[in-house]
């Protein structure tokens, strides 16, 4: 089945195309990549997806209804969540109370009952506890449920970002460069987190530098330059295109992902 349609999407900046007629589709618990040199589009593209940009031209559809045009929320809310490329958190909170403060699309109580603390608000309260507590423990992060942010080491601070994204039950889930900056240990924990979370239902539409982990992950790979789109396929395929070597990595390169 297919979650989401990327069709023929553009966005310019008055005589910049930062994303030129691009167009792709996600299928229903496929861990897609994006990929392409830095300034390539790629986050513009995921702004456009999420609706944090409108688009020159094109347009996007969840579950067959155009979603383009709609707010980031209201996006959020049909079930499309992105995290970013610098962890947004609450420094001074614990993981646990950032993954709670994220619940925040659950919330049943009204705004006058949250603020007097309604035994709906401590319902709700008690819930988003319970449920941060699992999609932590979920993601090997348990044993720092109680550390600041501010004293996790940066591997962490990345899967607590994906930790708050999935508080908000995503059905797709954009991640930008979730493995940036890790090395090898925090790379391979934070592979295997993408695949579990894909194990929990959750389409998984990535942005993603590191070309060895792009491999290991994805089911297919679409590849843009200069804001278009110059191949699709799976890994294999588009390791050994000829077109991607040269845009991505250069005319002499021939390791990508080995």
């Amino acid at each position: 089945m297919t979650l989401l349609s990327v069709e023929g999407l553009t966005r310019r900046f008055g005589g910049l195309v930062a994303v030129n007629d691009v167009s792709f589709t996600v299928s229903e618990g496929e861990i897609l990549s994006v990929i392409g040199p830095n300034g390539a589009g790629k986050s513009t593209l995921f702004k456009l997806i999420g609706s944090f940009l409108p688009p020159s031209a094109g347009r996007v559809l969840f579950e067959g209804a155009v979603v383009s045009g709609l707010k980031p929320n209201q996006v959020a809310r049909k079930g499309i969540v992105r995290t970013f490329q610098e962890t947004t958190v609450f420094k001074e909170m614990t993981a646990l109370q950032n993954v709670v403060v994220a619940h925040q699309l659950g919330v049943t109580a009204s705004p006058l009952g949250t603020f007097f603390s309604s035994a709906a608000a401590r319902a709700d309260e008690r819930r988003f506890r319970d449920s941060a507590a699992e999609i932590l423990d979920y993601l090997g992060l348990g044993h720092v449920k109680d550390v600041e942010a501010r004293n996790l080491p940066h591997g962490y601070l990345r899967a607590l970002g994906i930790a708050i994204a999935l508080a908000a039950r995503p059905r797709l889930l954009l991640l930008d460069e979730p493995f940036a900056g890790m090395n090898p240990e925090e790379t391979d924990r934070a592979v295997a987190m993408v695949e579990g979370i894909r194990k929990r239902g959750v389409t998984v539409l990535l942005v993603e530098h590191d070309m060895r982990a792009v491999m290991r992950i994805s089911d297919r790979i679409v590849v843009i330059s200069f804001g278009s789109k110059i191949a699709e396929g799976s890994p294999e395929a588009v390791r050994a295109d000829p077109a991607v070597v040269e845009a991505y990595l250069g005319k002499d390169d021939e390791t990508i992902g080995h």
